[in-house]
């Protein structure tokens, strides 16, 4: 495999003095490869929440391709790219990056008309946070008082990411 590579990158390089290019063949293998695997970056446009019997849900609205997301339990929340600790009052926290992602256009602006900094009254959700949209990741941030226990998954026309945290059934 690897002598298919310097083959191709050898006629390439032929190819491309022949036009009259300047571009050398490896350089020209890489720029391929690399646009081809780039998905489009996701628009994050707002983020949303609301109390069931046996779980809290927050959906992030995405417009474009959902985004990879991960999960992870924090001690504090901080604003990416300052540090800054968020002022969510709980005692637990979780990390929410979805990349690749923004949440401002071109220009700069805006693209999230969603709350980034939010007190919430349910059952297991207390709080939330925008923290961050930062080199092609955004970044939420939730608070609990007591440990979550969570699934993610997408749901599509209209995109979105799902996160469920799971309580005790409130509706019997």
């Amino acid at each position: 495999m690897h002598h298919h590579r310097s083959r191709a990158a050898i006629v390439a390089g032929i190819l491309l003095t022949a036009v009259g290019t300047t571009v050398p063949a490896s350089a020209a293998a890489v720029q391929t490869e690399t646009s081809a695997k780039a998905p489009p970056s996701a628009r994050i446009v707002n983020a949303r929440w609301a109390g069931h019997c046996t779980y809290d849900r927050l959906v992030i609205d995405v417009r474009g391709t959902a985004p990879h997301v991960s999960v992870k339990p924090a001690k504090t929340l901080r604003y990416d790219p300052s540090g800054k600790k968020v002022p969510l009052a709980g005692k637990y926290f979780l990390d929410i990056r979805l990349s690749p992602a923004v949440a401002h256009d071109t220009a700069g602006n805006s693209l999230y008309k969603g709350p980034r900094l939010v007190k919430i009254q349910l059952s297991k959700l207390k709080g939330l946070a925008l923290t961050g949209d930062f080199e092609g990741v955004v970044s939420f941030g939730t608070a609990f008082q007591t440990k979550p226990t969570y699934k993610v998954f997408k749901l599509h026309s209209p995109e979105r990411v799902v996160l469920d945290f799971n309580h005790a059934n409130r509706c019997r």
